[in-house]
């Protein structure tokens, strides 16, 4: 696996997720409600191996725990457009996210970078179909969660 795809993140269905993983997110939410109190414990309740568990502790989470009332820090390329960054926001603003930042770099070679924190509102649509809908826009390019806070 390359650098890059180390860094990538995706955003996928349930039914597409290995078990082992569904497994770890399952220990992870055991120990965080105390209905398991050490990390054998959890594992041993989920029936996946110590070092499964470490191994992809830090990088699957579950998606839509406690998003309402956080702030997800979006970055994604765009074509260097007029009005397509309007359009992008108009999109945020129909799922009703509120809009906290936004940083545009430069275009270069007519593709520019951006990074958007959005607060996820009690009233915010589904946030995975608000990704799908930013990312089939003609000009609209590789956007990611980098951050959940």
């Amino acid at each position: 696996m390359n650098t890059t795809e180390e860094n990538s993140y995706f955003l996928v269905r349930g039914r597409a997720v290995p078990e082992v993983l569904l497994k770890v997110v399952e220990a992870k939410q055991l120990l965080e409600t105390q209905k398991a109190m050490t990390v054998q414990e959890a594992v041993e309740k989920t029936g996946i191996s110590r070092s499964s568990f470490y191994k992809y502790k830090e990088d699957i989470f579950r998606f839509h725990d406690n998003t309402q009332g956080k702030t997800l820090t979006l970055t994604f390329q765009m074509d260097d457009e007029p009005g397509l960054l309007s359009e992008v926001l108009k999109l945020i603003a129909q799922f009703e996210a509120n809009i906290l930042t936004i940083h545009q770099s430069i275009p270069i070679n007519g593709i520019a970078s951006l990074s958007l924190s959005i607060q996820v509102l009690p009233n915010t649509g589904d946030v995975s179909k608000m990704l799908e809908e930013m990312e089939k826009k003609r000009g609209v390019h590789h956007v990611k969660i980098v951050a959940k806070e």
